[in-house]
């Protein structure tokens, strides 16, 4: 029996003319954007009435963090994944891609290497070089029930030049959840290799199994282990409650004179976060759990409707993510030398895997409306099994 849409995300704004950086790339073309990790619904109704608020007090000027924001952090950290945190070390900053960048700043020198699991999130493999460091790329271990680390990959990936090892978790674009075995397996090496774990976990609050298996988010700075004591965290509510634009995360540093640094670090490069940012932060993370809650009910039927087309093209696979709305589709299996192309051909704008990392693979977004992304799917069949 077909499942009743949501109302909330049956229908969304449309976002053409309005400057989306998603909807624009194909603009005067009948192809669907599915690329960029942001969603078409609308934000929760507590987020704008707290933007609203906002703007009505009328004044904009230079904003630093307003009293309770570290407070509303950890105050989620802990409701969500029962993580104590003191709010000392709670810093905002306008995303977790300027926190990845002001790490590599400030925990490496030149030419030193940053460790990272591909496939991954294209910054995680540009921002090093930007930075005058390398990048080490660890292939995770792919099977058609999972991608896993590869233990001996990653020995053999470090040297004396490795000081940090960025760690994207949840991880996108597969959507992993890593284990809590193999999160402590991964400080064991952190430590003996004198590297400083920094983790993105923007996702952190997308587990599509949360409800129907007990599966949870451990953040690694919560681990009961030396490398989580020094551990960066980057949260934000962006990806989870369609806020990306407005430009606000918070980093969680054990520190006090990295803390001071931070700062420093980005003197007149990095921007303060906007007053609207952190009205909206504070509102989605006090009161959109409800939402949330429906959301991933959506992701979830999503995602199924992902899998079943997947099988029915026999030369495509994928792992059932465990996390996030994205879907990693790998294409090899088709024959076909350009796999970005063929979608774009068929009025399908996936992300392209070469800029993960992984030739070869799609990665599909599925936070929209249902029979949009039906018509997506119908598309997908249509570039690798037309009929």
């Amino acid at each position: 029996m077909p499942t009743v849409p949501d109302p909330l995300f049956a229908a969304c704004p449309d976002r053409r003319g309005t400057g989306s950086e998603k909807w624009d790339r194909y603009a005067g073309r009948d192809v669907l954007p599915m690329w960029v990790a942001d969603m078409d619904f609308q934000v929760p109704a507590e987020v704008l009435e707290a933007i609203g608020h906002r703007v009505d007090h009328g004044v904009f000027g230079y904003t630093h963090e307003p009293p309770g924001f570290a407070t509303t952090v950890t105050a989620h950290l802990e409701r969500r994944h029962g993580w104590l945190v003191d709010p000392a070390r709670i810093l905002a900053t306008p995303g977790v891609v300027t926190g990845l960048a002001l790490t590599a700043r400030l925990l490496s020198a030149p030419e030193d290497e940053i460790l990272t699991f591909t496939p991954v999130y294209p910054p995680f493999l540009t921002l090093p070089g930007l930075a005058g460091r390398r990048c080490i790329r660890v292939p995770l271990a792919h099977s058609p029930e999972a991608w896993r680390i590869d233990w001996d990959a990653l020995e053999r990936a470090a040297s004396p030049r490795s000081k940090l090892f960025w760690l994207c978790h949840p991880h996108n674009p597969t959507g992993t959840v890593f284990h809590r075995a193999e999160l402590l397996r991964l400080a064991d090496f952190t430590i003996r290799r004198g590297l400083t774990v920094v983790s993105d976990e923007i996702w952190s609050d997308l587990l599509l199994d949360e409800d129907h298996d007990g599966q949870r988010h451990i953040p690694f700075a919560s681990l009961d282990h030396p490398a989580a004591a020094r551990a960066v965290t980057l949260v934000a509510p962006s990806k989870t409650y369609n806020l990306a634009g407005l430009g606000c995360a918070a980093a969680i540093i054990p520190e006090p004179d990295m803390r001071r640094r931070w700062r420093i670090a980005g003197g007149g490069l990095v921007p303060m976060v906007n007053p609207l940012g952190y009205a909206a932060a504070e509102a989605a993370w006090t009161h959109g759990d409800p939402w949330r809650m429906r959301l991933i009910t959506v992701l979830r039927h999503h995602r199924t409707l992902v899998q079943e087309t997947v099988a029915a093209i026999p030369e495509l696979s994928c792992v059932p993510a465990e996390a996030t709305y994205l879907t990693w589709i790998d294409c090899r299996g088709t024959g076909v030398n350009d796999a970005q192309a063929a979608c774009e051909a068929a009025g399908l704008g996936p992300s392209d895997g070469r800029e993960f990392g992984t030739p070869g693979f799609i990665r599909i977004n599925t936070a929209c409306p249902t029979d949009r992304l039906v018509e997506a799917l119908r598309r997908l069949k249509q570039a690798f099994a037309p009929t």
